[in-house]
């Protein structure tokens, strides 16, 4: 819940692990959405198997929720090696990352979430890491001190990233596949909650799957939370099946409108649309106005307006566009006055 008593479903970070867990795929013919990113991993994962070798060092890019720690856990589980994750900001001092390298075994993976977030002390001692398998360290202190190469275990980096542009040019350039991840359609959102249901053991049909689907910002993770509430709600109010309508009536309920945006969604948009005049404004007066983190804000929420095409981002600042206004109901800039199918008259 938030300071308003609305429920974020993007932002809510408190989610139960081991309901996560339980509705994760183990394998990648499970995994739903991302078809060429997939493919590739196939290709990359059976091609490291008939070498005996390890799988090359793959970067996921993309916005939060859309599956790239859930493929890291895939790889490790298809090659039949263990897991190591951590993230960019945890790993603070070199012995920190001295101390994850050295409990590598052989061709395992090593998780790095946020890995934009890396200290550049920390990044530059992963290169020879991720290039020759050796690791410096220091031993003793003054003129005593001696470097020393750890020999290290053939191993697979996988790194994730909500801000590819923040990644330095030679930590790009030493990953050998950097995937793309794509927001996911209706389609594949409608099976993920589908199979998500059936895990939970909740009676939903197709049509209160997709409406689920519909209203989850192309976002699995979104989803997968919308689906407890909605399941929450059919319980509390004793239906023994999930449709459309029930769906619908759960989501108006969280606040959460037909093209998926929220409480939050909405203060972005009515701010910039009518303090601001639709902008341009920077994001940093953006920010203070609606009074939530910069960094929230471009990476948790406009990546889905700018992929819907409600804002723009341009040099001199944040703009809405016409679908924005017709979204609101509001007056179009220009005279104009959206109807009820979005038409302008």
């Amino acid at each position: 819940m938030t300071d308003r008593g609305e429920i974020n479903p993007v932002l809510n970070q408190e989610e139960d692990a081991s309901y996560e867990a339980s509705i994760r795929p183990s394998h990648l013919d499970d995994f739903v959405g991302q078809p060429k990113v997939k493919k590739i991993l196939k290709m990359m994962l059976k091609a490291a198997r008939m070498r005996g070798e390890h799988c090359d060092h793959i970067l996921f890019a993309g916005p939060p929720g859309l599956g790239k720690t859930t493929l890291a856990y895939i790889m490790a589980k298809e090659r039949g090696v263990n897991l190591h994750t951590t993230s960019g900001p945890v790993l603070e001092r070199k012995g920190d990352l001295a101390g994850l390298l050295s409990g590598l075994e052989e061709h395992d993976v090593l998780f790095i979430d946020e890995i934009h977030r890396l200290n550049p002390i920390i990044e530059e001692s992963l290169y020879p890491a991720m290039e020759d398998f050796e690791f410096d360290i220091v031993i003793g202190e003054g003129p005593h001190a001696r470097s020393i190469k750890l020999q290290l275990p053939k191993f697979t980096l996988v790194g994730a990233t909500t801000r590819a542009g923040l990644l330095t040019a030679p930590m790009q350039a030493r990953f050998g596949y950097v995937a793309r991840m794509r927001y996911y359609d209706s389609d594949d959102l409608t099976h993920i909650v589908l199979r998500s249901a059936g895990i939970l053991g909740v009676s939903m049909d197709r049509s209160g799957a997709l409406e689920v689907a519909r209203r989850s910002r192309g976002t699995p993770r979104i989803a997968n939370r919308l689906l407890r509430r909605v399941r929450d709600f059919a319980l509390v109010e004793d239906v023994d099946v999930i449709n459309k309508e029930v769906s619908a009536e759960a989501l108006e309920l969280l606040e959460i409108d037909q093209v998926g945006f929220d409480y939050m969604d909405r203060l972005y948009l009515t701010t910039l649309t009518q303090k601001f005049d639709g902008g341009p404004v920077g994001i940093s007066t953006l920010s203070a106005a609606i009074g939530e983190d910069r960094d929230t804000l471009e990476e948790v929420y406009e990546p889905y307006l700018l992929q819907e095409g409600f804002i723009q981002r341009t040099p001199r600042g944040r703009i809405a566009t016409r679908r924005a206004y017709q979204h609101l109901g509001l007056l179009v800039p220009g005279g104009s006055i959206p109807d009820d199918q979005g038409s302008l008259v």
